[in-house]
């Protein structure tokens, strides 16, 4: 009868949408039935009826019943009367004891969500109404295996619970629970962990052999569960002896590594922690698990290498801990201890199998650490010591590091799978891997410079001795390792070539080799891309022998670099080269002409129509119009000669420019029309580039290149008025403008009225706000020269903004609501260049309509919008203002205007709910706000005082204490003191 009234009461219709084949119609009444579970009083209890008497075989049903328990117990828990919570712990302890009697156990999935309500019961009636929980399930379950299974899966969703939160909550959120997590684990402590890891041997030494998985299971919860327990109870001869029996069962091994590193990692006395590590390894290295290379399961070596690592680091830390001490004894145990596990982490280390060679790196150089400050030199501290008074080190630490070295410099090499043309997620795991040994490199270099400096030159010159027969890796790797002796070996600004003989002689023996050996010829594209960054990482080198410039210049300029067969190496070799042209152009006077020649075919303009790939994407070609540029300017030659050879550089890409622009508008496809766009913006973007080169020393107009540059401006700029791909043309030759500010100076300012009207017609918020830092950039560097054209642009500029401002947009269109506000600030910053600049007629002589429009818009700024960053410059703006305008022969009319506007903004806009005083930002704006009411006194003086004390704070219910009180302070001297009693004013204000 029961079953028939539970069916009843259970919507079967529903319960059917709970297949995940089922049509919609029916997932989507399952949803709404789950939530009217949910929800309701008592209809979940159902569901409870349904698991204790186990109605139901669908699977999805019973985790559909017990996601409503989950539900009530985690958010309805308090609310749920006595015998309702009674149900859930009786309708828990029936489903359990109904699995000890089923001949097959649940789903996994349904085990597991099983655990998870388990678990939150605990959580929440451990304390209180269920303090025998764990009693009450192992007296049911025994050792019974489906029982078994249940219980260690609720540890692990315990441990999870109460230990492990990854789950972000609020502080207060998060407060509460870490009391309640604290409580349960002192509670456990003291009520029945000695139990539980009693119950776990029992586990652990019952199914090593019939249940392998259980077994593994109870070992992950030991792991878990030690962190926080007594270790005692863990680390005794019985439980750590059967931990170390099953390091020898194949199918329990990787756990219990797992199990022994947690142990191994838990905190306790550094004297204990040595024992306990030294007796594992003994017993470890008499079960033979030290012969790494007899053991070819990689998956159990990816375990031992991570306990080793344990292991060491764990030793490690305590011969810290004891050095400080000054304990002389035990630290020299400790030390032996460690210094005993580094032949075992030389075997990992050198692992063909870089994830256990990785996981052993911590280790390897935190002994590195320790060899750096000395076998018995942290006694007296921490200090560490200087490269000039490194450690003694004995013949065998000696040996340790030279092994080390040999073993990075071995697993820094590639192997034959790596992919060089299609990089894929191995090779990227393996580039990260190979910054972990340059990390173990660099610690090796602080350890002994001397013998790793030794051990780079011994191998590099093998190798470059026959590099023409040496597999590429090998030839790679030598050449990698000098590369990395730049940063191993730091030097001031790259000064490797001075100083410190013994480095310096090796590293130009080495680099002399390098480029006089011709393995800049080798035909793999990772031995050229190598050779390129260390000549360039090197390249003061060539600055002491400067003879070897011309050989290195024809291998950045053959096929061995510009010209190599890979995509890859050219585009690097671009940037490589404009690098090594930037620091060595004075030496290259005698070649500029025919490197020029040499790389001409690289500076064409790639047309659209041409259907074979270029050799340099426009973005490299970037690098070579600016290496061009820098050996034109640079160069030795007269002024004339400067001059035609920009001119020549220059003159292709006009003509290119101005037959593709006049094409632009006649193309009808849209794609077609974006490519011409695209390549009209790399020729503005390469004789852009070629302006870098110039400098305050090499001006242009000192090198002749005036007029070659205005010829750029007047090809360039009617591409503004082009009435297709207007967004990319504009933002290029806008670029240019800001370029040619800085090199052309007063040369461009006639350009800049035309370029100003093509940019303000048919304006959108970027343009207007990629504009103003043009004109603001004009504004400061040409001052009073261009004030005039100024006055003429002002008020289009702004009603442009006014206009854009005001359009109207969609409510939750956010990318449109953050492109106004962008425009909004810049519109205030542009604002504020010009009151900033010492240019006050630019905006008195609007006429008095529009100056009144323009200042009400940065009242507006100041009090309206809930922009902290566009509030402090209108007050910055509001203040000079009334510095200009503000005086006794200031603008007529605008005293009034101070009282009647800006006064109240500096008390309006603090006390919106939106200004918020715990921002930093905002408090920026408070400071700026005192600033600006310390200029008014300074400019009013007494009249402002009245005004405050008689109007305007009594008009606010400012009590007349308060009011005289803020009146004192404004009055005093420094603003600082304004400034600090404002935020507390408005403070109180808004309690």
């Amino acid at each position: 009868m029961a079953c028939q009234s539970v069916a009843a009461v259970m919507d079967e219709q529903a319960l059917l949408g709970l297949n995940p084949n089922a049509d919609a119609r029916y997932r989507q009444r399952a949803m709404v039935y789950f939530e009217q579970l949910k929800e309701s009083q008592d209809a979940w209890e159902v569901c409870a009826e349904a698991l204790a008497k186990g109605i139901y075989n669908d699977d999805h049903v019973k985790f559909f019943c017990f996601q409503v328990l989950e539900h009530q117990i985690k958010f309805r828990h308090a609310g749920l009367s006595a015998a309702q919570q009674q149900l859930i712990r009786e309708t828990l302890m029936k489903w359990l004891q109904c699995q000890l009697m089923n001949a097959h156990p649940e789903k996994p999935f349904i085990r597991n969500k099983a655990a998870q309500v388990f678990a939150l019961t605990f959580v929440m009636e451990y304390l209180t109404l269920w303090p025998k929980f764990f009693f009450d399930i192992l007296s049911l379950v025994g050792l019974n295996p489906h029982g078994v299974d249940i219980y260690l899966r609720t540890l692990m969703a315990i441990d999870a619970e109460v230990v492990d939160r990854d789950i972000l909550h609020s502080p207060e959120v998060r407060l509460w629970e870490t009391r309640r997590n604290t409580l349960i684990k002192d509670g456990m402590r003291e009520q029945c962990i000695p139990h539980l890891v009693e119950s776990w041997f029992q586990i652990l030494q019952t199914y090593q052999h019939s249940h392998p998985e259980l077994t593994c299971q109870c070992l992950e919860v030991v792991g878990a569960f030690v962190s926080w327990i007594d270790l005692n109870l863990i680390a005794n001869d019985r439980f750590v002896n059967l931990l170390l029996s099953q390091m020898s069962v194949e199918e329990l091994r990787e756990e219990a590594c797992d199990c022994l590193f947690e142990i191994v990692n838990k905190g306790m006395d550094p004297v204990d922690k040595t024992k306990l590590v030294e007796s594992l390894c003994q017993v470890l290295q008499s079960a033979g698990f030290f012969n790494v290379e007899q053991e070819e399961d990689v998956d159990f070596l990816a375990k031992f290498s991570r306990l080793v690592n344990g292991m060491g680091q764990s030793l490690v830390l305590s011969w810290t801990k004891l050095a400080k001490t000054g304990n002389v004894k035990d630290t020299a145990e400790a030390l032996q201890a460690v210094e005993s596990k580094v032949p075992l982490l030389l075997q990992l280390l050198v692992h063909e199998d870089d994830d256990i060679s990785a996981n052993v790196v911590g280790f390897c150089y935190e002994y590195l650490h320790v060899l750096k400050q000395g076998p018995l030199s942290s006694c007296s501290g921490d200090t560490q010591p200087s490269s000039a008074d490194l450690p003694q080190l004995t013949d065998q630490q000696k040996t340790n590091i030279e092994a080390i070295m040999l073993a990075v410099m071995k697993k820094l090499t590639y192997d034959d799978e790596y992919n060089f043309e299609n990089e894929g997620e191995d090779e990227a795991m393996f580039v990260e891997y190979r910054k972990q040994l340059k990390m173990l490199l660099d610690r090796l270099a602080q350890v002994s410079p001397e013998l790793l400096l030794e051990a780079v030159r011994r191998v590099f010159t093998n190798t470059m001795q026959s590099w023409q027969t040496a597999p590429f890796m090998e030839v790679e790797v030598a050449i990698r390792l000098l590369y990395m002796m730049g940063e191993a070996l730091p030097a001031s600004h790259g000064a490797h070539f001075t100083g410190d003989t013994a480095k310096t002689s090796a590293l130009q023996d080495m680099m002399r080799t390098l480029v006089s050996c011709g393995v800049s010829s080798y035909q793999h594209s990772s031995v050229s891309l190598e050779f390129f960054e260390t000549v360039v990482r090197y390249d003061k080198f060539f600055i002491v022998e400067p003879q070897h410039i011309p050989n290195v210049l024809m291998a950045f300029l053959d096929q061995r670099g510009l010209r190599h067969n890979s995509p890859k190496v050219r585009s690097r070799v671009a940037y490589l080269f404009s690098r090594f042209v930037k620091t060595l152009h004075k030496h290259m006077n005698a070649f500029v002409e025919d490197i020029l020649t040499r790389i001409q075919d690289l500076l064409e303009l790639a047309p659209p129509e041409n259907g074979f790939p270029a050799l340099l994407t426009s973005d490299d070609q970037l690098f070579m119009f600016e290496t061009a540029g820098i050996l034109i300017v640079n160069g030795d030659s007269p002024v004339e000669r400067k001059q035609a050879l920009m001119r020549s550089l220059l003159l292709p890409l006009l003509d290119a420019f101005r037959l593709l622009l006049a094409k632009l508008p006649q193309e009808t496809e849209e794609e077609r029309k974006a490519v011409l766009a695209d390549c009209l913006s790399h020729a503005v973007g390469f004789a852009s580039r070629t302006s870098k080169a110039f400098s305050n020393k090499q001006t242009v107009k000192q090198c002749g290149c005036t007029e070659v540059y205005r010829d750029c401006l007047q090809t360039f700029l009617p591409a503004l008025s082009c009435p297709v791909q207007r967004g990319v043309l504009r933002s290029s030759v806008r670029s240019f403008l800001h370029r040619m500010i800085i090199c052309l100076e007063e040369e461009v300012l006639p350009f800049i009225p035309a370029a100003s009207e093509h940019m303000l017609k048919d304006c959108e918020a970027k343009d207007l706000q990629e504009f103003i830092p043009l004109i603001s950039q004009i504004t400061a560097k040409f001052k009073r020269q261009v004030s005039p054209f100024l006055q003429q642009v002002f008020m289009p500029l702004v009603l442009a903004i006014f206009e854009v401002l005001a359009r109207p947009a969609e409510e939750n269109d956010q990318a449109a609501a953050l492109e106004k506000q962008m425009l909004r600030r810049s519109y205030f910053t542009f604002i504020q260049t010009i009151t900033g600049s010492g240019m006050n007629e630019v905006m008195a002589n609007q006429g008095a309509e529009n100056i009144e429009r323009v200042v009400f818009t940065i009242i507006q700024g100041a009090v309206d919008f809930p922009d902290p960053v566009a509030q402090k410059t209108c007050f910055i703006i509001l203040s000079k203002l009334v510095e200009l305008w503000g005086g006794k022969d200031g603008m007529v009319g605008f005293p009034d205007f101070i009282y009647k506007h800006i006064v109240p903004a500096c008390f309006l806009a603090p006390l919106k709910p939106t200004f918020d005083l715990s921002d930093a930002q905002t408090v920026l704006t408070l400071s700026e706000c005192a600033v600006t009411l310390k200029m008014i006194h300074l400019k009013r003086g007494p009249e402002f005082i009245q005004f405050l004390q008689q109007e305007y704070l009594p008009s606010l219910q400012v009590s007349p204490e308060i009011s005289q009180e803020l009146c004192q302070v404004v009055q005093q001297p420094d603003v600082k003191v304004l400034k600090n009693y404002i935020k507390a004013f408005f403070q109180r204000a808004k309690l």
